[in-house]
């Protein structure tokens, strides 16, 4: 207990929660699958790992940016360069999808498009003048259904 009542680790964990609902998500939307491989205990001297997916380009574009993001704190940097931190690659993680896909060149996607692709366990390649409505996207996220859109 420190002298204003408050456990040191009880007001650390209190502040990585308020700047968590603060700083914007550096993670992909998608949830990265776990990996199988060795599991790193603070023993080895590992404190945290952090499992990434960088199968499009956003999400590279959103490791560095949270990478950057690290390298700003002090703390953050030193464990980053002693090994404390660490991170994973996902399952699947390389360039491309072995899911089937689904291609829509135009028009609205809607929530039924990404309830049959969700029922067949393929994911959505949409052209240029496709568009992906709300509730499909809500659709997608709740259904683990992959969305990439065509640049």
């Amino acid at each position: 207990m420190s002298a204003d009542g408050l456990d040191g680790e009880v007001l650390r964990s209190l502040v990585r929660e308020v700047l968590a609902d603060l700083l914007p998500p550096a993670q992909p939307v998608s949830p990265a699958p776990r990996q199988e491989g060795p599991v790193f205990t603070p023993r080895d001297g590992v404190r945290e790992v952090e499992t990434v997916s960088l199968r499009t380009d956003a999400e590279l574009a959103a490791f560095v940016s949270r990478l950057l993001h690290l390298f700003e704190n002090p703390r953050h940097r030193a464990d980053l360069r002693a090994g404390r931190l660490r991170f994973r690659l996902a399952a699947g993680g390389a360039a491309g999808s072995a899911r089937p896909a689904h291609r829509i060149e135009q028009g609205a996607v809607t929530e039924a498009a990404v309830r049959a692709a969700a029922k067949e366990g393929a994911r959505l390649v949409l052209g240029r003048r496709a568009v992906l409505t709300p509730l499909a996207r809500d659709r997608a996220r709740a259904a683990g259904v992959e969305i990439e859109k065509e640049r």
